[in-house]
Parts: C-alpha cells; structure tokens; sequence
C-alpha cells in the first residue's frame, strides 16, 4: 500500500536529514554612538543641556567630557572607542 501525500497523513522519514536551526543573522547596526543632550547638573540641581568637548586623545579612543551649558559644571564623560588600528606617521 503506497503512503499518502503528507498534507493528509504522515511524513515520510526515510531519505531526509533532519532539519537544522536556522543561522542567526547579524543585526545590522541602529547608532554608531550616543550624545547626551540633558545631564543632570549637581550645581544647578536640575537637568541642563549638555555640552561635548573632546578632553583627550588616546591609544584606546577619544575621552570626551560633557558640561553643564549654563555654569560650566562638569556633569559627565565618555570614551569613544576607535575603529580599527590606529598608528603614527613619523615622516
């Protein structure tokens, strides 16, 4: 007796490996980075529009500090990292 087609019956096993999870894809990236535009400012006691200033370059990334717009207060800090490798031209 020949097996039905499977819509109606049983699927046939034999000759079928079996089915493997699907791969997950790489998300693709929604931001780069992140700038605050209110920090919270301990001398004002409120949150203040932020202003970013690159502090330091490093080996690692650059070091940016975020002050307080209305009485200069430094109210935060952030690393950004770098892409890549990053080397010296000594000419």
């Amino acid at each position: 007796m020949p097996m039905p087609p499977f819509p109606g019956g049983p699927r046939p096993t034999h000759g079928m490996r079996p089915r493997r999870p699907p791969v997950p894809q790489a998300e693709p990236k929604q931001f780069e980075s992140l700038r605050a535009s209110l920090l919270f400012c301990p001398k004002c006691q409120t949150a203040t529009p932020a202003r970013e200033r690159l502090l330091l370059v490093l080996p690692t990334g650059n070091l940016y500090e975020y002050n307080c717009a209305h009485c200069g207060t430094s109210t935060g800090s952030k690393t950004e990292q770098t892409q890549g490798n990053v080397g010296l031209i000594v000419p």
